[in-house]
């Protein structure tokens, strides 16, 4: 059975296929729908435009051919990034064909999953130095070798692991980071978390290594931290200081824990992205968790934060256009066609496309490979790489959080499923929000890495929100029927004192530390 979801001018396709091949969501034009109607074999069913479900409402008989593109037919074929394995297609790829890659993520509520994603930083016990990459690469082979991982190389270095649907990668000054799989329950995110830090530990330990869950890298400057060998890397080094100051600091300093939930629907969607936007700065302030930088107290508590706001303008932020009436993914299209490129990946290297934008290679007209066109593999590795506070692809990135200890780990993702898995929470947030001006939005955006909870928020503080917001994660877990409201333990608290781990921090910086930033390295040691 396919399931089919109206999106704007588009009907979005998802063709289960059976018996171990790949899922091939496909797109169909409005205007073929009629002739569509005349074809046999498959029955594929609407999906409601309802806010509060995915029900199928009505079907008609569809069939599909080949795997050629063709205008009544375009077939959309996933793929992990960087890659250049792409369909062949018979044309250039329209707008319409970048809409529905998007909305081919439609899936319906049962088939919703939950996806963590967090990244910590490797240091040596002796030294409380960075790892250098052939400690890395030592590691990696390690994890490799004794738990059946898959290597992943870029030339005759490696630089990731995967098993199954889970990945390991390195971020640009050597940052740790699982990806995980698609999960049904948090109970599975928490013991996939657990299993990773075993693994990593059981290796890195024998080699004198440690790993720091922080959002910022408390000691070391930059000038310290080791450059990773991956081409994407490098291309965004050299581009980065031209459009903010302190977009080096995000690359090689700075690490999170965000979490990838899904939607069934453009309207679904849209209310999940909208809620996840306005909301974006309570996350940041419940798991600050960032306050030194060199040494010393940076004056934030969520420098991680801080530092998003001037990386690079024109693709970060809360993304103001989000609230119109009128956006949609066609809306996200648009603006994604003109956030400026990073890079090409072809015959496995990756080719400098920095300050060129995605409408241009559209239209033939990237100076650095004129006259090529793209496939849909360059449309997935470009929107990897915009960074808005909640970023769309074939689901929603909640990024505002600050990385940590491995329990919070399990509290984001119990934090964004509460809110957002649940159709009365959500409604709830949505209702909360809706007189939320741009202005006060961007305040808190603004304000929040600094002052965290005590941000001033209309007659209160931001606290005050963030009490009525936490019960409705802890509500909106309980009508899930999987006892999952205990992962909320952790930034419970947090809410309930007002006092963010960041603070915690501090008074212990200021304490019994007396002013080395040196015992956060076992304080919040995995």
């Amino acid at each position: 059975m396919a399931v089919v979801s109206r999106v704007g001018p588009l009907y979005c396709i998802q063709a289960d296929v059976t018996q171990g091949r790949t899922v091939q969501p496909v797109v169909f034009d409005r205007a073929r729908i009629v002739e569509a109607s005349t074809m046999k074999e498959k029955s594929i069913g609407f999906s409601s435009l309802s806010s509060s479900s995915c029900k199928m409402v009505r079907s008609f008989p569809v069939e599909t051919e080949g795997v050629g593109i063709k205008r009544a037919c375009r077939i959309i074929v996933a793929a992990s990034p960087p890659t250049e394995d792409a369909v062949i297609t018979t044309e250039p790829l329209t707008k319409e064909d970048l809409v529905g890659y998007l909305a081919s993520g439609c899936k319906p509520k049962e088939k919703w999953r939950i996806g963590t994603e967090h990244e910590k930083f490797g240091f040596e016990f002796e030294t409380l130095s960075p790892m250098r990459y052939e400690q890395i690469a030592e590691l990696l082979n390690g994890i490799a070798e004794r738990f059946d991982w898959e290597k992943i190389m870029e030339g005759d270095n490696i630089i990731g692991l995967k098993q199954g649907k889970q990945s390991i990668s390195l971020e640009p000054g050597g940052q740790f980071e699982l990806s995980g799989a698609p999960l049904e329950t948090l109970h599975q995110t928490c013991a996939e978390v657990n299993s990773h830090l075993y693994q990593v530990k059981a290796v890195a330990e024998e080699m004198g290594i440690g790993f720091l869950g922080i959002g910022f890298q408390p000691k070391w400057g930059i000038k310290d931290i080791p450059i990773m060998p991956k081409g994407r890397y490098e291309i965004m080094r050299n581009y980065m200081p031209k459009v903010g100051s302190l977009g080096l600091d995000m690359m090689f300093r700075t690490c999170t824990v965000q979490v990838n939930l899904d939607f069934c629907s453009e309207v679904d969607m849209i209310r999940k992205f909208q809620a996840g936007l306005a909301l974006q700065p309570i996350a940041t302030a419940l798991f600050a968790n960032s306050p030194f930088m060199e040494g010393k107290p940076n004056g934030y508590l969520s420098m991680r934060s801080h530092i998003w706001t001037d990386t690079d303008n024109n693709r970060t932020g809360m993304l103001p256009f989000v609230f119109d009436d009128s956006f949609g993914f066609e809306q996200y299209v648009d603006y994604a066609l003109d956030v400026p490129m990073y890079f090409v990946y072809r015959k496995k290297k990756y080719i400098d496309c920095t300050g060129m934008s995605f409408r241009d290679f559209m239209a033939g007209k990237l100076p650095s490979i004129p006259g090529e066109l793209p496939t849909l593999n360059d449309w997935e590795n470009h929107l990897t790489t915009i960074f808005p506070e909640v970023r769309l692809k074939r689901y929603l990135e909640m990024r505002g959080a600050d990385g940590g200890p491995w329990r919070r780990l399990c509290a984001l993702p119990a934090f964004w499923v509460g809110l957002l898995y649940d159709e009365v929470s959500l409604q709830n947030v949505l209702d909360m929000t809706a007189d939320w001006t741009p202005e006060e939005r961007q305040m808190l955006r603004n304000k929040v890495p600094k002052t965290g909870l005590r941000t001033p928020f209309r007659d209160g503080l931001l606290k005050h929100v963030a009490e009525d917001v936490l019960k409705l994660a802890k509500d909106g877990l309980e009508r899930r029927g999987f006892k999952e409201s205990g992962f909320l333990n952790e930034v419970a608290e947090v809410v309930r004192t007002g006092v963010t781990p960041a603070e915690k921090l501090l008074e212990l910086y200021h304490g019994k530390w007396g002013q080395s930033v040196d015992p956060v390295f076992e304080e919040l040691l995995y």
